[in-house]
């Protein structure tokens, strides 16, 4: 056996570990992840500029708002496991592509039902990339410490994009007009896929067998969920859509275990869920993203309508959310890269819940300095779990279902938004007791992030 490695081997062996190691696959998908959670936030605050340009009442505005969160979530299982199953570079590809292709037509839309079916496309798009984009970094940098830092990075940018929508949503609107906010995707999505041809890796095709009854029975479950949620406010629980829904929820949900127990080669291996992290760090995604969107969602609605701000204002006052994003991601990436993701779970959750909780001191004339410190512990506190818990279900996944993993953690959270909106949303539907309704959403939102801790400190094993 030799000793010395030759001076060839030697720049061959540097050259590789540079490669791996090399920050371009990861700004790759930043960049593309980036338009993809902007584009769940910059269409709010183009509304009623849309609304007048296209004749739009308020149930097609909901639909256009609303369409894209649907396909989203109902495809993210499916797409992931296409993802493992064709290779996650090419999916991804396809994805952003779509994607670029969707908003353009979102932009030259000339009705409203033109728009929403554009939108559908928009979420079938984001649907396809983002199970694919976590694959592809785990695929990118195999070891422990550089790949948790990643995903922290990663988990800034989603932070970032989303506090960055209101903003920059308001900004456009108020010097392009309504239609400018899909057109900002094109010249990002066109870099995001030249950066990906030139930096991401190929990754392998796992042998995977066709899942049919699997991956209709759960898009059946995950629409029917979203299409009640986003209802029932205005239609109740008596109409026969919402109640439709929510059996079409049930029997895709029981009809997906079912044929996940029974098929040779099922979509979601049952096997996943034996491990405790694997399940309770998904459940965590579900939760974070319940009450931090449904926070988002009504402060943004007390910003507007009770303060009378400004959506670019609006958008602005929540700054301090968003600047926390990216310290606390940041932070917990290195955390991870040191100890392990349950450490800055726990830490994160008890922050996030400490802050929403806060807020329920909130008055039609509350200084605005007395939200500040709310909105900074909400802000580090969901930058702390989101990218902890993705790493804790990537590393428990095996490598062969990568995807899926992703799918499921992305499609978890995707479900806890829209249930998030919906249910803070119906507490502040009444005008007349909007600040009642405020402060019952801050303390559920709160209350699921200590749910979501307690979860983390009995099932989230330490590593």
């Amino acid at each position: 056996m030799r000793k010395h490695r030759t001076k060839e081997e030697t720049i061959k062996a540097s050259a590789h570990l540079e490669e791996r190691s090399s920050p371009g696959p990861l700004a790759a998908i930043c960049v593309g992840y980036f338009m993809v959670i902007l584009d769940t936030m910059v269409v709010n605050v183009a509304l009623p500029d849309l609304s007048r340009s296209l004749h739009a009442g308020t149930t097609e505005l909901q639909w256009i708002v609303d369409a894209y969160g649907l396909v989203f979530a109902a495809l993210l299982l499916s797409t992931g496991a296409l993802g493992d199953r064709r290779g996650s570079k090419s999916i991804y590809q396809t994805g952003m592509a779509i994607f670029i292709l969707a908003s353009l037509a979102s932009g030259f839309a000339p009705t409203a039902a033109f728009l929403v079916i554009a939108r559908c496309i928009q979420g079938a798009g984001a649907a396809l990339a983002v199970p694919s984009s976590l694959s592809l970094l785990q695929a990118a940098y195999p070891d422990t410490a550089t790949r948790r830092k990643a995903f922290g990075i990663w988990g800034a940018v989603a932070g970032i994009a989303a506090g960055a929508g209101p903003i920059v949503g308001g900004a456009l609107v108020s010097g392009l007009g309504w239609r400018s906010v899909f057109f900002l995707n094109a010249p990002i999505g066109v870099l995001g896929l030249f950066l990906a041809a030139r930096w991401l890796p190929s990754t392998p095709r796992r042998g995977h067998g066709l899942d049919p009854t699997g991956q209709i029975s759960m898009v059946i479950c995950l629409a029917g969920l979203t299409i009640a949620l986003i209802e029932v406010g205005s239609m109740g629980l008596d109409s026969p859509l919402v109640a439709g829904s929510l059996t079409a929820f049930v029997l895709g949900g029981v009809t997906f275990v079912i044929a996940e127990h029974r098929v040779a080669n099922p979509m979601l291996p049952m096997s996943l869920f034996a491990s405790t992290t694997f399940s309770s760090a998904n459940i965590v995604g579900l939760l974070i993203n319940l009450g931090f969107y449904g926070e988002l969602f009504v402060m943004s609605l007390y910003l507007q309508q009770v303060r009378g701000l400004s959506p670019l204002l609006a958008g602005a006052a929540l700054a301090p959310e968003l600047a926390m994003a990216v310290i606390g991601s940041t932070i917990s990436g290195r955390v991870m890269a040191r100890l392990e993701p349950r450490i800055p779970m726990l830490f994160g959750l008890g922050l996030g819940g400490a802050g929403l909780t806060s807020l329920i001191v909130v008055s039609a004339h509350s200084p605005y300095q007395l939200l500040i410190p709310g909105l900074i512990a909400t802000g580090l506190g969901m930058s702390l779990v989101m990218p902890a818990a993705t790493a804790a279900v990537m590393e428990e996944a095996p490598p062969e279902h990568s995807g899926l993993a992703s799918g499921a953690l992305n499609a978890a959270r995707q479900v806890g938004g829209v249930i998030g909106v919906a249910l803070l949303g119906s507490f502040v539907a009444n005008r007349a007791t909007f600040l009642v309704g405020l402060r019952a959403g801050m303390l559920v939102a709160g209350g699921v992030f200590l749910l979501a801790a307690a979860v983390t400190v009995v099932f989230v094993e330490r590593t």
